[in-house]
């Protein structure tokens, strides 16, 4: 994200999402604390038009749901419980509940899909023990000249000369994968960074908006989002296959949806878990953090990736492909860039 771009959305933001919950409603009661956490989300949680429209949520009755079991004299993690089961209606793995004693997550992005990734079948077959390392890439050139680029997490800072190396070391490849199952977020400056070596001219990649009040459709005027080519460095001018999975979420899901824009990338497996809601952090009166999406991000088609974006290719894994030690993303990327290439 540039810069100029984090200045435009955090200045309005912090001064609409600063006031603390604590001070609006400083009582330390059971049902106040219920009260606070369901008028935050009200008030700032980005994506209730969105998810009415998908899901059919309704704030109101998820409110009508779950406020009646709260009682003054249940258990701190009874009511810890209530408030959690009352976020994962949201379905939002960006929202969170955290107290000393538990921290609240929704992986429904996720835990009910195939995982469609076998991190030791990949590190016994594909990666073996000579793989090289560049900061959070692990990579190698397989057996029939196509680069392979392993990309677990976001989380760990990426450069240009880290992208460079690796791109300079597999250039004699026919064509490359880039391989983001599992891969669970991070920063997207590290996600951008990865993507911008694969693009040539300034390209749009998508759009942000920010709340503006606390109407559920308080939202300001949608802002381009433009990923520009690495300015220094190496970059990929090959046939170039992104895998992905459920597995894919926050950082990783905006890598992808910047790679869908790169001329000669093509987006290969299952759809990816989402996440396009930048997260802030709040608190309540008796402390909690409350961590929930306030900024969305669309794709350049102003279409909403907070449930995932589609591949270009759709894949599962095959069991009997599991059984002979093969992963089927990575043959089925391996046949066709060997296509690819053979056609240029």
């Amino acid at each position: 994200m540039k810069r100029t771009a984090l200045l435009f959305l955090l200045c309005p933001l912090l001064l609409f999402l600063h006031a603390c919950v604590k001070g609006e409603d400083a009582t330390d009661t059971k049902q106040a604390n219920f009260e606070a956490l369901w008028r935050l989300m009200d008030e700032h949680y980005c994506f209730f038009d969105y998810k009415q429209q998908e899901i059919g949520l309704d704030w109101n009755a998820v409110h009508a749901k779950y406020a009646p079991q709260v009682k003054e004299e249940m258990t701190t993690q009874q009511l810890f419980e209530v408030m959690a089961n009352m976020l994962a209606e949201l379905r939002d793995g960006h929202v969170n509940l955290g107290a000393s004693f538990d921290y609240a997550r929704n992986w429904s992005y996720f835990e009910d899909y195939p995982i469609n990734y076998n991190d030791s079948l990949i590190q016994a077959v594909y990666l073996g023990t000579d793989y090289r390392i560049a900061s959070s890439l692990y990579y190698k050139s397989l057996n029939d000249n196509i680069g392979y680029v392993r990309v677990p997490s976001f989380a760990t800072g990426i450069g240009h000369g880290n992208v460079s190396v690796v791109l300079s070391d597999l250039s004699l490849c026919d064509g490359l994968i880039i391989d983001v199952r599992g891969n669970g977020g991070g920063k997207m400056t590290n996600a951008q960074t990865l993507a911008s070596h694969f693009i040539n001219e300034r390209t749009l990649v998508g759009y942000s908006a920010h709340k503006t009040g606390k109407g559920h459709s308080d939202f300001s005027v949608p802002k381009a989002q433009y990923l520009d080519p690495a300015s220094e460095g190496v970059r990929w001018q090959k046939p170039c296959v992104v895998l992905t999975n459920r597995q894919c979420y926050s950082a990783a899901n905006d890598f992808v949806k910047c790679m869908k824009t790169a001329p000669r990338c093509t987006l290969m497996g299952d759809q990816t878990g989402g996440g396009s809601g930048m997260p802030f952090t709040s608190e309540l009166p008796n402390g909690w953090s409350v961590r929930y999406s306030a900024v969305i991000y669309y794709d350049r088609d102003m279409q909403h990736t907070e449930f995932g974006i589609l591949p270009d290719i759709p894949l599962q894994m095959s069991g009997a492909d599991t059984g002979r030690q093969r992963d089927t993303f990575i043959e089925k990327a391996r046949e066709y860039l060997k296509q690819q290439s053979a056609r240029n």
